[in-house]
């Protein structure tokens, strides 16, 4: 038994945890706030799937690639070598291994994303009895074309409702009429902040950049991974294999 005992190799529990270490990467001054967004998507896909305890140096690439598989096994190229490069980044800055060595780097479109059908989008438009925030995102993300990250980024202060547009880092995101009607409702009063904002308040130790924070209501932005549930959740219904769909089959017909 003492034998097998000095084989074991004990893990050293005093080193920093995923969680601890993810939230010291962003707050990086050498980020922009898009590029904190960006990688807070994945680094909290990590810490749900993996722990946020978990320690920082037992990672290992096995475990990532399996998060990555389970999450993102069916997104197209661009989304995929995202989420790496942040993992990479990650790796980088906590003096960690490359832990997407398991993970080749993908070429082309990937999958190509077949926009819902019209009488599918007639079935998820129609139904009035859905929550105000979700039809507009969804009507946003269809009317503009624009990526979903692009949409969620968006903040009151930068909305012209009168021209249908919003500006955007270098880009203008433009809608139509059926955003047209549902936004004046959607900001209920608000002059700055997000504009698509999350359900509650967020925890004391999980308090966001300023930027990401609705000065009137104390409520966060809408993160992209809860968007992105809500939809597949509402979607089953219209996918005959019962998954769901999410967001980026809301764009238009050849965008």
């Amino acid at each position: 038994m003492l034998r097998r005992a000095e084989e074991i190799t004990v893990t050293d529990a005093s080193g920093p945890t995923l969680g601890q270490a993810a939230q010291d990467f962003l707050t990086c001054d050498d980020f922009t706030t898009p590029t904190v967004r960006s990688y807070a998507q994945t680094l909290r896909r990590l810490c749900r799937a993996l722990g946020e305890g978990q320690p920082l140096h037992s990672m290992t690439p096995r475990q990532v690639a399996q998060v990555f598989a389970a999450t993102w096994s069916d997104a197209a190229a661009t989304t995929w070598n995202r989420h790496r490069s942040a993992v990479r980044s990650f790796c980088a800055w906590a003096d960690l291994d490359d832990l997407t060595v398991g993970l080749e780097r993908r070429t082309g479109s990937g999958r190509a994303t077949r926009p819902l059908s019209r009488t599918q989008l007639d079935a998820l438009f129609g139904r009035t009895e859905l929550p105000l925030r979700e039809r507009a995102l969804w009507w946003l993300l269809h009317e503009s074309g624009a990526g979903v990250t692009t949409v969620l980024s968006l903040n009151v202060e930068d909305l012209d409702l009168d021209d249908r547009r919003a500006r955007t880092g270098g880009t203008w995101v433009s809608w139509r009429s059926g955003t047209a009607r549902l936004l004046p409702a959607l900001l209920s009063g608000r002059t700055r902040g997000p504009l698509f904002l999350a359900d509650r308040r967020p925890a004391p130790a999980r308090t966001p950049a300023a930027a990401d924070l609705c000065p009137q209501t104390g409520r966060r932005r809408l993160s992209y991974e809860r968007a992105e549930y809500l939809f597949k959740q509402t979607t089953k219904s219209l996918d005959p294999a019962a998954h769901g769909y999410t967001l980026s089959r809301l764009k238009p017909q050849g965008s």
